[in-house]
């Protein structure tokens, strides 16, 4: 059974950071595009990153380049987003997602085939 499950999340000030934990089990994650999503009720879910399963690649949205680092464990079959210098317009649900093919554009959610439960992040001081 396919499932992912976020962790990390958590209430931070402004300027500070988080990590946040994509754990997969029932499949190799490194055979799969992990992305990163985020959505804030009644809202488009939003592309914040992802990484390939080929070379590694990796894809950030204008809004989080320079800020936030993806980057995954095979060994720990895991995928982390470190994120820096948040701001309070990162406030969001906080989402994993994998798809096991190559797809046109990897910050779209509809691209993504299983996704986990989600985790909160609030940026407030």
């Amino acid at each position: 059974q396919v499932q992912l499950v976020e962790s990390g999340g958590g209430l931070v000030q402004p300027g500070g950071s988080l990590r946040l934990s994509c754990a997969a089990s029932g499949f190799t994650l490194d055979y799969y595009v992990i992305g990163w999503f985020r959505q804030a009720p009644g809202k488009e879910r939003e592309g914040v990153s992802s990484i390939s399963s080929s070379d590694g690649s990796t894809y950030y949205a204008d809004s989080v380049k320079g800020r936030f680092t993806i980057s995954r464990d095979n060994a720990k079959n895991t995928v982390y987003l470190q994120m820096n210098s948040l701001k309070p317009e990162d406030t969001d649900i906080y989402y994993c997602a994998s798809v096991y093919r190559l797809v046109d554009d990897v910050l779209a959610f509809y691209e993504y085939d299983y996704w986990g439960q989600g985790t909160q992040v609030t940026v407030s001081s």
